[in-house]
């Protein structure tokens, strides 16, 4: 787990100088692929790395190829030793300072721009420690502006940075003009936000969302010289190229740049380069794509033949089989994230562009899609968050949650994780009935390049969540690749339950839902039948609702066959909440109790007994003897 979401920091530093920063440590990297920095006077500590040099020495070789570096020394000590090396916040890595009794994790250097404030919250979630994190943004609840856009893959362009996040942060208002990229960020903006959408007066900032440069009709109003202005760049622009066997990357690159200042668009829009199938070898836009680490898509004739363009040429049509390619190319990658032709649209017409004295000539069109690129694969976790208390959620899935672009689930779970929710993640839920769209708007997100999180009660393989979403993804002829999965495991209602009332499932158990939403009850009372005849200790899930009343009665007479009328049963209703309320009854009574579908019923075997107020399951140990 710890691989997964610290993996967007790689390469990334642990340096420790004494033995007990190496303990502290050590939790973060325990599937190895990450080790630790130690003095030659510490070789003996397994797991970890050596540096021979002095650490100021050391720090400076890995601080150009390093993305983070976490620090288990005195703040101080750890200031004198980067203070040489920083430069700027928008290239100095991210720095971490952790005390060594691990109780504190600060965000030093780079909290924005450097996922510092990330890498901190992170850390402190795994080692169950407090973070340290001064930035205004984390006190006001609003995402930080210039991270604003980088879940969906945005580009920074230029502006005052500092002059508008320190409006932000004084809670002056800053008009928002976007025509372009996601509005998700929108949506979970905190009351009295400072972001104004529409024509405002007494505005301090302002905020561009575009793929065009400054000038151009679309950005209005026009930038202000009297106020603080940044500007983000939804990669939404894709380049259809086609072009002469042989044509060199310098033209293609020279054309490029030609059309985007012609037309005011920005470079730092474009989500990649479309071109014919045929042209997929061209080392000119093969070097291209890799250097500017863009993806190169390309389409078979057939394909492009039947895309509607402006301009189409019999030329092109008796050369490579399809009336046009740039045009087509373009669109065709455009439409690719979209549901329907009818969101892509054109908004740069073919030019033919050739370089003097350089080999070849290009023909560009530009398509903008309605939807970004984000330029990642997405990842869905699958999170059990436990009985509801945060102490008992598994640190791995606290910074499952805390460390996820999305996190979706029914209402009721997202309240009770809200204190690990950070400014600017997209959060929605969904009511109780609709999994099967919780789901699908996961997979949805995912497979866009978002990392995902679904949070289910208990545990998310246990009636929850991760099922679905995994049948749902085999219906999608998913690879089982992208976008990747992890599932995070959490304590079940059974075990939360249990743990209220003693030991009842010290021997063996089952559970079984009694809701016929999606299984048969004919299937269900088998299930009863077999349960009871075996004598397994059994819980029951969703034993009652408003509109199922008939079935824990039938589950009870069924258990009356083969069991005593005193056999002990638990009745718990939302373990670890704050209304929690548990019962201890026997079989006879069980229909006293108030049970709905936030209790779980656990009902004994033959040997469980009852001691004061707490129920035991014999294992058998004390029948065995000495032998």
């Amino acid at each position: 787990m710890q691989k997964l979401l610290l993996a967007e920091f790689s390469p990334l530093a642990f340096i420790a100088a004494t033995p007990s920063g190496v303990k502290t440590l050590q939790p973060l990297c325990e599937d190895n692929s990450l080790n630790i920095w130690i003095p030659e006077s510490l070789r003996e500590i397994s797991g970890t790395q050596v540096y021979s040099t002095p650490l100021k020495n050391h720090i400076a070789n890995l601080w150009e190829t390093h993305h983070a570096f976490v620090f288990c020394l005195a703040t101080g000590a750890v200031v004198r030793l980067i203070a040489p090396l920083l430069q700027h916040k928008s290239i100095d890595p991210a720095v971490v300072v952790i005390d060594e009794e691990g109780r504190y994790v600060i965000s030093l250097c780079s909290g924005h721009q450097g996922g510092g404030d990330r890498l901190a919250r992170l850390i402190a979630l795994q080692l169950g420690a407090t973070p340290i994190l001064t930035g205004a943004a984390n006190v006001s609840g609003l995402p930080p502006v210039d991270l604003l856009g980088m879940p969906f893959g945005w580009r920074r362009g230029e502006g005052n940075w500092t002059g508008v996040s320190a409006v932000v942060a004084s809670s002056g208002k800053v008009h928002v003009i976007q025509d372009a990229g996601s509005t998700l960020w929108q949506n979970n903006l905190p009351d009295g936000h400072p972001f104004e959408f529409e024509e405002s007066t007494n505005v301090q900032a302002q905020i561009f969302i575009t793929p065009h440069t400054f000038g151009h009709k679309h950005c209005t109003p026009t930038p202000s010289p009297l106020l603080p202005t940044v500007t983000w760049h939804p990669r939404v622009l894709w380049v259809g190229i086609g072009c002469e066997r042989g044509t060199s990357r310098l033209v293609i690159e020279t054309a490029i740049q030609e059309v985007f200042r012609e037309h005011q668009l920005a470079e730092a829009a474009i989500a990649g380069i479309a071109t014919i199938d045929i042209k997929a070898d061209e080392v000119g836009l093969l070097e291209l794509c890799r250097e500017r680490n863009l993806p190169l898509k390309t389409f078979a004739g057939d394909v492009l033949k039947s895309v509607s363009v402006p301009n189409p040429s019999s030329v092109v049509q008796k050369e490579v089989g399809t009336p046009s390619v740039a045009e087509a190319a373009g669109l065709c990658a455009s439409l690719e994230l979209s549901h329907t032709q009818e969101e892509g649209k054109l908004v740069v017409p073919k030019q033919i562009f050739r370089l003097p004295g350089e080999v070849g000539a290009v023909t560009v069109a530009v398509a903008q899609a309605e939807k970004e690129y984000i330029g990642r694969s997405g990842k869905i976790l699958l999170v059990g968050i436990g009985p509801g208390q945060l102490s008992q959620m598994t640190p791995a899935a606290q910074m499952a949650v805390s460390g996820a672009d999305a996190v979706i689930g029914y209402g009721l779970y997202i309240d009770l994780i809200a204190p690990i929710l950070r400014p600017g993640q997209i959060v929605e839920a969904l009511p109780i009935t609709q999994e099967r769209q919780r789901a699908q708007r996961a997979i949805e997100l995912a497979e866009w390049g978002l990392n995902v999180a679904v949070v289910s009660s208990g545990d998310c393989g246990i009636y929850g969540m991760a099922g679905l979403v995994l049948e749902e993804l085999q219906n999608k002829n998913w690879d089982g690749k992208t976008p990747s999965i992890e599932v995070l495991p959490g304590i079940t209602a059974l075990q939360a339950a249990a743990a209220r009332v003693g030991t009842p499932l010290m021997h063996d158990f089952c559970a079984i839902s009694l809701s016929d939403l999606l299984t048969p009850w004919e299937i269900i009372e088998k299930r009863l039948q077999a349960a009871a005849m075996a004598d397994f200790v059994t819980a029951l899930y969703n034993p009652r609702s408003q509109t199922r009343t008939q079935q824990l009665v039938i589950a009870r007479d069924i258990f009356l066959k083969y069991r005593d009328i005193n056999t002990p049963v638990a009745v718990v209703r939302s373990a670890y909440r704050e209304d929690e309320q548990v019962m201890i009854t026997t079989l006879e009574k069980l229909l006293d109790a108030p049970v709905d579908m936030l209790t779980t019923v656990l009902i004994g075997n033959q040997s469980t007994r009852t001691h004061g107020n707490w129920i035991i399951t014999p294992r058998g140990y004390l029948g065995r003897g000495n032998g």
